[in-house]
């Protein structure tokens, strides 16, 4: 025969009954995925910065490890080296354009005014590289 079961189940199956198992707010699952689109974009900010190093993609990766890690409650988002990337400059600010567009969603429907400016701010960095250069003429 079968062992009969020893534990409450983590399933509610009656109406009305509480759950034992902790529900987030809307405003927790946004900040985690707020996080987690910075996190991304961090990432890929420090895969452009081992590919070509600069003031403005140093300044960028600090803001955004600073927001990370407000939104996980002081705990500061694992950095990788500014290693170079196998991938192609352009493939990257593409997905860092995207990322960047994402978190400036949830940030504008979390009302969280300071990611909002840097999400916008990081787009425009990333459009600005998108961008095709235009030859100096002589």
């Amino acid at each position: 025969m079968y062992e009969p079961i020893r534990t409450k189940s983590v399933h509610s199956t009656m109406a009305g009954t509480p759950s034992d198992f902790p529900h987030r707010s809307r405003e927790e699952e946004l900040d985690i995925q707020l996080a987690g689109h910075l996190a991304a974009l961090l990432a890929v900010t420090d895969e452009l910065r081992g590919l070509a190093p600069s003031a403005d993609l140093d300044e960028g990766a600090e803001r955004l490890a600073t927001q990370v890690a407000r939104l996980r409650g002081g705990m500061t988002p694992v950095r990788m080296a500014a290693a170079p990337s196998d991938d192609e400059p352009m493939a990257l600010h593409q997905r860092a354009h995207a990322l960047a567009g994402r978190a400036l969603v949830v940030a504008a429907s979390r009302a969280d005014t300071a990611v909002a400016i840097l999400a916008a701010e990081q787009m425009d960095v990333h459009a600005a590289a998108l961008e095709p250069r235009e030859l100096a003429s002589h």
